[in-house]
């Protein structure tokens, strides 16, 4: 079974969104920790949690997402900055855990912006070492990113840096994006096999654990991230549908985060499944 979701919205709770991604034949949904941009945690409600855990085993909703702010950036060269990021990830990780192992969590690795790149990379991995604990119930996933400006983590030598530095390997793992993929130099679209048999090499496949699932409005290795809908960029349907279905890759979670309306999601979602291959 294809495990396939879009980016919901979490404003009315979690059970209103997992009864909307249920409407437009989604098994699984990716939403944000908290506002994007930042901000405060968002308030527990243990009955509304308590609800969608129970709708989500009635619909056989698959593993979800949550997405920490793109403000987050625990390489920062700012002090508060990384606090910030820390925060996040202790605060939005206590949340998750009410979620009872159902949800991972993903996060841009950030931008090394004034300081060296490999000092950024480092503080990283500070932040991952000093929140992660034996009882994190979620696998925290580091994005696979573009490579636009200063950003981290845009190569599988990068982010196996950071995974063997990581003193919790079972809570670490990857979210590959197939528009950041492209964009940062990896063929997705004419050579898979080989892109797979370095992430292999260089990390493991069992590493990965989700993937975004974008065609691309720049080239490859263009260094830039803009995600378009399905059929409409650079990496085209044909090798979205390759990708889902490749050997290696069709067991995981996809999550759509194309520029889309509910209706557009629920085409992509429609097509997606009928050139799955069971």
């Amino acid at each position: 079974m294809l495990k396939i979701g879009y980016h919901a919205s979490i404003a009315n709770g979690y059970l209103h969104a997992v009864k909307e991604a249920v409407k437009i034949g989604a098994n699984t949904i990716q939403f944000f920790s908290r506002n994007p941009r930042g901000g405060t945690a968002r308030e527990i409600d243990t009955s509304d949690i308590d609800a969608f855990l129970e709708c989500a085993k009635k619909h056989n909703i698959q593993k979800v997402l949550s997405h920490a702010p793109y403000t987050l950036n625990a390489g920062s060269a700012t002090v508060a900055t990384r606090m910030f990021a820390k925060q996040c990830f202790i605060e939005d990780l206590a949340t998750l855990r009410h979620l009872n192992g159902l949800a991972n969590y993903v996060f841009h690795p950030g931008s090394h912006t004034t300081l060296p790149r490999d000092e950024s990379i480092n503080l990283v991995i500070d932040a991952l070492n000093s929140t992660l604990t034996k009882d994190t119930k979620s696998v925290v996933l580091l994005e696979s990113m573009s490579g636009k400006g200063s950003e981290l983590g845009n190569t599988f030598e990068e982010l196996k840096f950071i995974i063997d530095r990581v003193e919790l390997k079972d809570k670490i793992g990857v979210c590959l994006d197939t528009c950041h993929l492209f964009c940062s130099g990896y063929d997705i679209k004419n050579d898979l096999d080989r892109v797979l048999e370095e992430f292999e090499f260089q990390i493991g496949l069992d590493k990965i654990f989700a993937v975004h699932l974008n065609d691309s409005v720049f080239d490859l290795n263009s260094k830039k991230d803009r995600h378009a809908k399905l059929n409409e960029g650079y990496i085209g349907l044909d090798a979205i549908i390759r990708f889902v279905n490749h050997k290696n890759l069709r067991h995981l979670p996809f999550y759509l985060e194309t520029p889309n309306d509910l209706h557009g999601y629920k085409e992509e979602i429609a097509i997606l499944k009928k050139n799955y291959s069971v």
